[in-house]
């Protein structure tokens, strides 16, 4: 009876994590995966019903361009433009794009530095535009990325100071980027992002599935670690923010149903960034701040980076 018991035990072990594996890896290929790998404009199933459909991406900058590419440290090829201000300087920003986007979604943003005199990389980030990758990881390896790419500024020009700009996704992986001590990064913007992945995900799983996160959500953050090599946990920027050593400014909209504001109010107050500022942009929804308040944002990001942006 008791080696029965043990069989039928082990059995339901077996089926309980077949399942969870099968629940796990849907939302993983849902959320995560490159809908085509081949197909440099495709995104994650899931990004169609989050992301606005059918946005045009704005215009490129009227400046002049280069392609750049790099190598991730899991061999991935990660490409980027480097857009040239009119005027030689060593002022840099990084700009990175969000979820389900590419980095044509931040030529806009670049147009505006550009006339700041600021030269400025548009990387695509790993499983999305012209980089290689099968999956996002959420902001997880994304930042290591970010650290990358400001080593091959350095590599390039020895007297750079970069600032990381990042909106959605794109901010989560500048504030964990922060963490690691990129160098000559001197400031950061964060624009309407996370507190972490799992939260975030957690709620559009309750507002399109209606599904629990018990256990589905514990499903996903094993099968992610095994599927991308990060676990949705892990892209926590509210574990990065603490151990940020620069000055930050945090942007979001009040509006913002994605990402709930006081997701912003939470990643400040744990912020350990010697200088930071907050700025609530009211009517604003999720990545609309600068549409919303167009010429406000950008005095608030100029000013902002003014100070750590000078000439030694």
């Amino acid at each position: 009876m008791e080696k029965k018991l043990l069989v039928a035990s082990v059995l339901l072990l077996m089926l309980l994590g077949g399942a969870g594996y099968l629940i796990g890896s849907g939302f993983v290929d849902y959320a995560l995966y490159r809908a085509n790998p081949d197909d440099p404009t495709a995104i994650p199933e899931a990004a169609v019903a989050i992301v606005e459909p059918g946005l045009d991406a704005p215009a490129k900058p009227q400046a002049e361009s280069e392609t750049w590419t790099i190598t991730s440290a899991d061999g991935l090829k990660l490409v980027a433009t480097h857009f040239s201000p009119a005027a030689p300087g060593s002022r840099w920003v990084i700009l990175v794009h969000g979820y389900g986007r590419d980095q044509r979604f931040v030529w806009d943003y670049a147009a505006e530095y550009l006339k700041q005199g600021y030269h400025v990389l548009t990387p695509d980030l790993r499983a999305a535009g012209r980089s290689e990758g099968k999956y996002f990881t959420m902001g997880v390896r994304e930042s290591d990325d970010i650290v990358l790419w400001a080593k091959e500024i350095l590599r390039r020009d020895a007297s750079a100071k970069i600032a990381l700009h990042g909106i959605s996704m794109g901010a989560a992986t500048v504030m964990m980027a922060t963490a690691k001590q990129p160098p000559q990064v001197v400031a950061a913007v964060e624009d309407c992002g996370y507190t972490s992945a799992y939260d975030m995900f957690t709620v559009q799983l309750k507002k399109l599935f209606g599904l629990p996160e018990f256990p589905v959500m514990n499903c996903v953050d094993v099968v992610s670690r095994l599927k991308t090599g990060a676990a949705i946990s892990a892209a926590a920027p509210y574990k990065s923010v603490p151990y940020t050593g620069m000055p930050m400014l945090f942007i979001h909209g009040d509006a913002d149903k994605l990402v709930p504001v006081g997701m912003m109010e939470k990643l400040y107050a744990a912020s350990a960034a010697p200088v930071k500022e907050k700025w609530i942009v009211p009517g604003a929804g999720h990545a609309d701040a600068k549409n919303t308040a167009p010429k406000e944002y950008f005095t608030h990001v100029f000013d902002f980076l003014e100070t750590y942006m000078r000439a030694d």
